[in-house]
């Protein structure tokens, strides 16, 4: 065999063993998966599970399809694992949405603008905090840091009900 022949073998091997070895999941796993939130669309269905599991409200005024800077709340904060967990135990998640492209029936487009006034929504993203109760604790938006500084910044408003 010639120098070049062996070479070339080296060179098809090598490639064929690196595109066969799998990637261990557990060494790239990311803090994120797709959304898997529990998001209620309507604030007195989820009025009731928060009095049954007596825990705060989290509603998330959005415009789903043309926000940038809620579209960067879901992929920063929303998206990530951590977070999704922490509200699974912690919160009733509330979406009340705002598209400008996306059809919504006529009685969800009256019902949301009923809850933006109700809770003097100026912009988007806005978070809204309320007791089980409805009673409003305070209002955010976005936060730099990632999920866990959000996470902290929701705790510390939590307490100052």
């Amino acid at each position: 065999m010639t120098k070049k022949v062996i070479i070339l073998s080296i060179v098809i091997m090598l490639f064929m063993i690196s595109a066969c070895i799998a990637e261990n999941p557990e060494e790239n796993k990311e803090s994120t998966k797709k959304d898997t939130i529990a998001w209620f669309t309507n604030l007195e269905k989820a009025q009731e599970v928060a009095m049954e599991r007596n825990i705060p409200i989290f509603i998330h005024f959005t415009g789903s399809d043309w926000c940038k800077w809620c579209w960067k709340l879901e992929e920063e904060i929303y998206s990530k694992t951590v977070f999704q967990e922490y509200v699974a135990e912690n919160m009733v998640m509330v979406k009340i949405d705002f598209p400008k492209k996306i059809k919504q029936p006529a009685k969800t487009v009256t019902y949301n603008r009923k809850l933006a006034t109700r809770f003097n929504i100026k912009g988007f993203p806005t978070v809204q905090l309320l007791t089980p109760d409805g009673t409003p604790i305070a209002q955010t938006g976005f936060q730099y840091g990632g999920p866990e500084k959000y996470i902290e910044h929701l705790e510390e408003l939590l307490i100052k009900k």
